[in-house]
């Protein structure tokens, strides 16, 4: 009786990380916040007389990016809000809501006959 080949489990969730906290799409994300964040702030650099300004705002935006691709909506009972979207990345949602103002606002409904929810 030979034996073929045999996988060992392991766990291979971290392995696809940049720099160990960033995932692909986080890294992406944070890295488009902290450009227009350097962009965004160097008016204010430029009235202040240094760039460390610009510097700190591209820090500060690509951190909001970075908890934006990273982080989930608690899936809490309190609020409205939590309630329908707990649990879901928050870059999801915005996501969600962009394709729905693209088509500007519209659901669609499907009705079949003979099924009524009473």
């Amino acid at each position: 009786m030979a034996g073929g080949p045999y996988n060992i489990p392991r766990n291979t969730k971290g392995e696809g990380r940049i720099l160990y906290i960033f995932s692909k799409k986080a890294f992406g994300t944070t890295a488009i916040f902290a450009i227009a964040g350097f962009f965004i702030t160097i008016p204010i650099a430029i009235v202040v007389g240094t760039m460390l300004v610009s510097g700190l705002g591209a820090v500060i935006v690509g951190f909001i990016g970075f908890c934006i691709s990273s982080f989930k909506i608690p899936d809490s009972q309190a609020f409205e809000v939590t309630r329908k979207a707990g649990g879901e990345y928050i870059i999801d949602i915005i996501k969600r809501y962009i394709k729905f103002k693209m088509k500007k606002n519209k659901i669609y409904l499907y009705f079949m006959e003979g099924k009524n929810d009473e």
